[in-house]
């Protein structure tokens, strides 16, 4: 038998140990398979080399995946709906640049002026007015039509003096109306009191002078004038006035209406001092008050009385005040040691006239107060001497 050679190649069984070729691949005594032999170094080097250089694998089971997808719908959606803008006129197309032109604005492309409620009055075209007879002067005819004698000589082509002659045709233009103010509710006081005045209106008629007409009305010639805005004393034939009856004077025939007497006040109602208050020497002044029985009227007063019932002869004291309150005089006050009862009461009055020394009448003009009473001591009393 030829000897194997000692420098072949050999691997061992890992299961029974059994030394065996290195090709094989089934050992021959337990029969383990072998796997197959690794490959030389520099092929090992460069599969490392590529392994090194491929990415990383990522494996997501089917739930995952659906839940990444849906997250990355939602984020989507959200960035949508925040930064898309949200009006369609935003989408325009000045994005694109273009050319820039110089347009020139046409009449449509006009602004349209907002309207107001002011009116416009329409001019009227002027009519035809012949000069008569009673025409005495261009100025009488712009104050009978209420013009001005510019616009007639303008209109007429008439010389700077305005000539003019009876039958003379000319051109009289119309007042230029005067725009209204606004309409209130409530009129102005002046406008109010000639709404208020009662009218009679007359048409001029021949031989009429204002100053005959304001004495046939019994009204003065200024009140026909201003009421009817005349600037002068002439009044013409046709002109129509309004004669303001509320003007008229008096009629000295009849008697003048008697004043009709306000209505009585009630009785006042007497404050301090109270009722059998008493006053000492130390009191020097004694002060009446009681309460307002109103707002007193031109010519009306409280009467004050305080008269003393203790002294032999009854002393009284009758005084006018029109404040509710009344200061007693210090010469009332008694001159001995003696308590003296003193009564107080008030009433309103009303003044009617004077007498003939010039002295006011005076009038009740309402009830009388309650009656009160207090003391006053004017002298210091007397001590009783010792024995």
């Amino acid at each position: 038998m030829t000897q194997e050679s000692s420098h072949s190649k050999t691997k061992v069984c890992p299961t029974c140990g059994t030394r065996l070729s290195e090709n094989a691949v089934r050992c021959l005594v337990c029969g383990t398979e072998f796997t197959a032999q690794p490959q030389p170094k520099a092929v090992k080097k460069t599969e490392r080399s590529v392994q090194a250089a491929s990415l990383p694998q990522l494996t997501l089971s089917l739930p995952a995946a659906i839940g990444s997808l849906l997250a990355v719908i939602v984020v989507a959606a959200g960035l949508t709906f925040f930064l898309v803008p949200k009006d369609p006129e935003s989408f325009s197309t000045q994005d694109t640049p273009t050319p820039t032109e110089t347009s020139i604005p046409s009449a449509s492309a006009t602004a349209t002026l907002p309207s107001t409620d002011t009116p416009t009055p329409t001019l009227q075209p002027p009519f035809d007015y012949v000069v008569s007879a009673n025409d005495g002067s261009c100025s009488q005819i712009a104050f009978n039509f209420n013009v001005s004698v510019q616009s007639i000589i303008v209109l007429n082509n008439l010389a700077s003096s305005c000539p003019i002659s009876v039958g003379q045709a000319l051109k009289i233009p119309y007042p230029t109306p005067t725009i209204p103010p606004p309409a209130t509710n409530t009129a102005l006081p002046a406008e109010a009191t000639r709404i208020s005045c009662e009218t009679v209106q007359i048409t001029v008629q021949e031989n009429d002078t204002l100053s005959s007409i304001a004495a046939n009305y019994a009204v003065s010639m200024d009140a026909v004038k201003e009421f009817n805005g005349l600037t002068t004393d002439n009044v013409f034939l046709g002109q129509t006035i309004l004669i303001p009856l509320c003007e008229r004077a008096p009629d000295p025939n009849k008697p003048t209406p008697t004043a009709t007497l306000p209505p009585p006040y009630p009785a006042p109602n007497l404050l301090l001092p109270a009722d059998g208050a008493a006053f000492t020497l130390a009191n020097d002044v004694v002060t009446l008050q009681w309460a307002s029985v109103g707002v007193l009227r031109g010519g009306e007063a409280y009467q004050v009385v305080v008269e003393d019932v203790t002294a032999s002869q009854t002393r009284r004291i009758t005084d006018y005040v029109t404040d509710t309150k009344y200061i007693i005089p210090t010469s009332f006050r008694p001159k001995d040691n003696v308590a003296h009862v003193m009564r107080w009461w008030v009433q309103p009055v009303l003044q009617s006239g004077v007498d003939d020394q010039g002295q006011p009448i005076w009038i009740s003009s309402g009830a009388t107060s309650e009656r009160r009473v207090f003391t006053w001591v004017g002298v210091a009393v007397e001590g009783t001497p010792n024995p």
